[in-house]
């Protein structure tokens, strides 16, 4: 029977029920303990969703209140030193300092998170960084889940990933893979916390190996899972952004339990592991996207897998589902304004659906699905005939455009001594990074506007006087080069795009980008 499992689920809720709380805690308008409770809650109905879909073991462990990376490096005692925090026995409070900083240290810096518009927060690895055990972040979400009768996967960041998307610090210079001696115990005493704690299965993620990685990082990974395959669990390797078809032979030879391998992004990459002898988990549903799955070409790929492995197929989305919005079904308005376009879309709890689908259809066989398969056939033919994304009206304009029309009618050489003479600049000149901050002033009246509350010309008048506010500072400041601070715009991809047609918008299609950061989602119809 083929497994299903999931990697890792979106932490803010379906209406960023954990971003409000966050901020409030961050206010003091709630307690510690009511934030707790709000957590604990996402976490519950985040594993029954899961549970919903039929799925053999829930994740855990991948809900964090700021960032995972940042669970890690509390969980091996690698937050930094500069802030004289005991990670043995950091408090929430300390946490969030880690994040956003305090009177006396700066925040911990925040880069993306490989290719995605995910934020981490960066690692600061120093030549005498030393490791400490912590695994209770780890312990208590699988302990959680168990008490309400789930299956559930502790799902752990790898050492030698933990390490790549660190930064070297201090005034010493060294290489952060000669830490991995003194870190690898570390993470030993943490797997052994989990299989003590009742993990069957722990998944740990490396998507490291999808980078081009110097030969001697690669090399570690020999050593790496040789010691971690000696705890009393099996380890799923997991894999994704990418192929790691470069690194097959290594991977097969690796002494783990099975391999999970992005079949979204790196399809071809399926031959690199056709004999693979162990467990081979496809991901198979876009973990980084809002498009809705052809199921039935998805089969045509795993059904010939299925033969092969028998048992030994798990399937799974591509990465972790936190990349996509929640909850398509809430979006009503979309619903009835562009329902061909509603009807092409999967958000998280839809993407779960569609792994219950695959599961069957491999289990029980398609007829037991038969009506959904037909569903996401149609929804498929439907966006690939759709006159709203194949436009000819648009496809004659760019077949009329004058031959060079993508070029520039002058060298750059001339263009600059152009514009330097009109604008007449000093060497250094100084201005600002386009956007003001929205004022509670700003935010009132675009929601007055929004309601019919405000006239288009009472609202044009408020935006004017705010760009003057912000015109005059900048004149008394002397500033040579001036911006309007895009007072009128909300978010900035959704202010363009609604002045453009082929885009469509949700209400709700959150996706978190850091923290209590999120950012809401735009359809691009292609």
């Amino acid at each position: 029977m083929t497994t299903l499992h999931f990697s890792g689920f979106p932490r803010v809720g379906a209406f960023r029920e954990l971003k409000f709380a966050q901020e409030k805690y961050w206010r003091k308008e709630i307690s510690e303990q009511e934030l707790l409770a709000v957590a604990k809650d996402l976490r519950e109905k985040n594993w029954k969703h899961q549970a919903a879909a039929n799925a053999d073991f829930v994740a855990v462990g991948d809900f964090t209140f700021y960032d995972h990376i940042l669970d890690l490096q509390v969980a091996t005692g690698a937050i930094p030193a500069r802030f004289g925090f005991d990670s043995q026995n950091l408090s929430l409070e300390q946490f969030f300092q880690l994040a956003r900083g305090n009177k006396d240290q700066f925040a911990i810096e925040m880069t993306k998170w490989f290719d995605t518009n995910y934020h981490y927060l960066v690692p600061e690895f120093h030549a005498d960084t030393e490791f400490k055990a912590n695994a209770k972040h780890y312990v208590q979400q699988l302990q959680e889940a168990q008490a309400l009768g789930l299956k559930a996967k502790p799902t752990v960041v790898g050492p030698l990933t933990f390490l790549w998307v660190g930064k070297e610090k201090g005034a010493v210079e060294f290489d952060r893979l000669s830490l991995l001696p003194k870190l690898l115990p570390v993470y030993v005493e943490i797997l052994t916390a989990l299989v003590e704690a009742g993990a069957e299965w722990i998944q740990i993620d490396e998507p490291a190996l999808t980078v081009d990685l110097p030969k001697e990082w690669v090399e570690a990974y020999k050593d790496v899972y040789a010691t971690l395959s000696k705890v009393s669990a099996k380890i799923l390797l997991s894999t994704y952004f990418g192929s790691v078809a470069e690194h097959a032979a290594l991977l097969k030879s690796l002494p783990v339990d099975g391999l999970h391998i992005d079949l979204v992004r790196a399809p071809e990459q399926l031959d690199a592991f056709a004999d693979y002898d162990k467990v081979l988990s496809a991901g198979v549903i876009d973990g980084r996207n809002i498009w809705r799955a052809n199921l039935n070409k998805v089969l045509e790929t795993v059904e010939p897998l299925q033969a092969k492995l028998g048992d030994r197929l798990w399937i799974s989305s591509s990465c972790s589902l936190l990349h996509t919005p929640f909850d398509l079904s809430v979006e009503e308005k979309l619903k009835a304004n562009k329902p061909d376009l509603y009807s092409w879309l999967a958000f998280t709890l839809q993407k779960t659906q569609e792994l219950r689908v695959l599961k069957a259809a491999l289990n029980e066989g398609r007829d037991s699905v038969a009506e959904e398969l037909a569903a996401s056939q149609a929804a498929a033919d439907s966006r690939a005939n759709s006159s709203e994304i194949h436009r000819a009206d648009v496809a004659k304009r760019l077949a009329d455009l004058p031959a060079n029309a993508d070029q520039r009618k002058s060298p750059f050489a001339d263009r600059i001594k152009a514009q330097q003479a009109w604008l007449n600049l000093p060497l250094l000149p100084t201005t600002n990074i386009g956007s003001f901050p929205q004022t509670t002033e700003i935010r009132q009246a675009r929601s007055a506007f929004k309601k019919g509350e405000l006239s288009a010309a009472d609202y044009e008048a408020a935006m004017k006087k705010e760009i003057a506010l912000v015109v005059e500072e900048q004149e008394k400041l002397d500033l040579d080069v001036l911006v309007h601070g895009e007072a009128e715009r909300n978010d900035m991809v959704e202010y363009f795009g609604e002045l453009l047609s082929g885009f469509a918008f949700t209400q709700y299609g959150w996706v978190q980008s850091y923290g209590s950061r999120c950012v809401k989602t735009t359809d691009y119809l292609r």
